[in-house]
């Protein structure tokens, strides 16, 4: 758990058999830096190691969610951005995902990473306050952490393609219409609902749900497996461009983007 409050960090909390992991850096609606995402993979990779660990909750401290990516940390020229280190868990469930049952609350601003983190969870439990957009394509860019083929697996092909293509801002309600979340409750209630969520399932058998969560995910593998594989080349095709560039000075700049198309 290193890292000060005023750096932001992410920070973890044993109730039992539940691990409380905690994005804590409020003061910048909690955007990540890249040692918030090492924090954020520990965290995941203690629920994922330790015995005595059943269910994760993953949720945020303040009033936000999570803003996204603190871009410049991880794409511009003083980028501090590392490989996880082997065996760790990918917040993203792309090169390793926990097996361990994971429930994730959020509350305002849910953008671009926060969706994907939500989305390698199981299950989400959503303030009803909820911003959500996956805004990537409006940068220059693409998702990179699953939304291209979690969006589909969860809403299906139209609303998926509906959101992702508009990059557009869209409510809790709507996120629960579509299959992105399965509950929505008063904002300030979404933790307190999530821990009651995770305090149910740790009342199960835990090797019991974590086969349930294994056999479930054998089902859709060969088409995630597939989606995962073209990553490297979505990532070649857009991070490299002029569009990029011009995404990621415009979002410094607080400006609107003006792209090119190459």
């Amino acid at each position: 758990m290193s890292g000060s409050a005023s750096e932001g960090r992410v920070r973890h909390e044993r109730h039992d058999h539940i691990l409380k992991i905690v994005i804590d850096n409020p003061a910048k609606k909690n955007a990540f830096s890249p040692e918030m995402m090492a924090q954020l993979s520990d965290a995941l990779t203690l629920l994922e190691k330790d015995g005595g660990l059943w269910v994760g909750v993953v949720c945020a401290e303040g009033d936000n969610f999570t803003a996204g990516l603190d871009m410049p940390k991880f794409f511009g020229p003083t980028a501090t951005r590392k490989p996880l280190p082997e065996g760790n868990i990918d917040p993203f469930g792309l090169a390793n995902r926990c097996k361990k049952p994971v429930v994730t609350a959020v509350q305002g601003i849910v953008f671009t990473v926060g969706i994907e983190m939500m989305l390698a969870g199981d299950i989400v439990v959503a303030a009803d306050d909820c911003r959500f957009c996956q805004m990537e394509a409006k940068r220059g860019i693409a998702p990179l952490g699953g939304a291209h083929f979690r969006y589909v697996s969860r809403a299906g092909w139209g609303d998926a393609m509906y959101h992702l293509l508009l990059c557009d801002e869209f409510s809790a309600a709507e996120a629960h219409r579509i299959g992105l979340v399965q509950e929505v409750v008063p904002a300030g209630r979404q933790v307190e609902r999530a821990m009651a969520l995770a305090e149910i399932i740790a009342r199960n058998a835990p090797l019991g749900i974590q086969v349930t969560k294994e056999a479930g995910r054998k089902f859709i593998e060969a088409g995630e497996q597939a989606a995962i594989a073209i990553i490297p080349q979505i990532r070649e095709r857009v991070l490299n461009t002029a569009d990029a560039a011009e995404g990621i000075k415009s979002f410094v700049e607080r400006r609107a983007a003006v792209f090119q198309g190459r």
